[in-house]
């Protein structure tokens, strides 16, 4: 059965989220006015500017902003990748929760089954990485291996995609067994990716929302924006109270990105609501290639690293297909009460 599409009113953001916004801002300023820290924006100000871009994406796709925050401190501006990571987690603990809420209160649609599930193995995931596996990853081959495992996503999305009038679901079937432990174990292998680079749960289940489940672009978005703010807050909780492991820099580029990313991530998801899955999918696309491209342009690649990346986008595409012809016939054989 096929939803006729319907157009929906432009509505302002609400109120109680203008007053959290404002909250944010005069915690902020006092605390930079007492310690008198707004000399930072002298030297740490292009973080800001970053992150203006960055918190949009993180609120209005399935990366979040340490996508854009992590390859721009690492390759343009050579900051360690383990500062880059510290700051990616600590950024969208603010920006992504604000965007979180935001979903909340506009009743956004989202897949809670996803976020608790998936949530609870991205916990465990990220917080095992942080603790045993990103010491020793080489920084190259993680972020090499990130941008193409995700250019091999969008190449399955834009297969799915051919059809543009496809159906596709608003909520999961009913999970079983075997579902719930596969959002847990996707859960915790994107925890893990997260603990590497900062970002990765999000764009992880997405994926198999998209992908094996048929769920459409409209609810897995808003629901992958919910489960990176989870494992940000863990993953920054971890690192800094548990480890005490965060790097001195990365609170220098925390405080100067605070009031931006406050207002670009819940702009992002505001936004998101009225555009097309098509449009979705499509800026999807444009940030996840424009990644790889930067990588492959900046980064000090060898012969063997060009044959390590040629080698996770083939492996990439055969795991995809092979989730989206799964998904394929999942999705023939379970009723689906509500497609569009």
């Amino acid at each position: 059965m096929t939803i006729a599409r319907q157009t929906r009113a432009i509505t302002p953001p609400p109120r109680q989220l203008l007053l959290v916004v404002v909250a944010i801002w005069l915690v902020w300023g006092s605390w930079m006015t007492l310690h008198h820290t707004w000399g930072l924006y002298a030297k740490e100000g292009f973080m800001a500017v970053t992150m203006v871009f960055g918190s949009f994406i993180a609120g209005a796709t399935a990366e979040g902003g340490g996508a854009v925050a992590f390859p721009v401190m690492t390759l343009l501006f050579h900051i360690a990748p383990a500062t880059a990571r510290d700051f990616s987690l600590m950024i969208q603990s603010v920006g992504m929760t604000t965007a979180a809420l935001s979903i909340f209160l506009l009743r956004i649609p989202v897949e809670l089954r996803a976020i608790v599930i998936a949530g609870a193995g991205g916990a465990l995931g990220i917080i095992f990485s942080l603790t045993y596996i990103a010491p020793a990853i080489p920084p190259v081959y993680a972020k090499l291996f990130f941008t193409s495992f995700w250019l091999s996503f969008i190449a399955a999305l834009y297969w799915v995609n051919r059809d543009n009038e496809r159906s596709v679901a608003t909520r999961l079937p009913p999970l079983g067994g075997l579902g719930g432990i596969t959002l847990l174990g996707v859960g915790m292998l994107g925890g893990m990716v997260s603990g590497i680079i900062g970002t990765g749960l999000d764009i992880t289940v997405f994926s198999l929302l998209v992908l094996r489940f048929r769920i459409c672009e409209r609810i897995a978005t808003p629901t992958s924006v919910v489960l990176m703010a989870s494992n940000s807050l863990v993953g920054f909780f971890w690192q800094g109270a548990v480890l005490d492991a965060i790097a001195p820099k990365a609170w220098e580029f925390w405080w100067v990105c605070i009031p931006v990313v406050v207002v670009g991530a819940p702009l992002g998801a505001w936004l998101v609501q009225y555009l097309s899955r098509h449009r979705i999918r499509h800026l999807l696309y444009a940030s996840i290639v424009a990644q790889y491209l930067l990588a492959l342009f900046i980064l000090p690649l060898t012969p063997a690293l060009y044959l390590f990346s040629g080698v996770v986008v083939l492996s990439g595409v055969i795991f995809f297909a092979w989730m989206e012809r799964s998904g394929g016939s999942l999705f023939r054989r379970t009723p689906q009460p509500e497609t569009t």
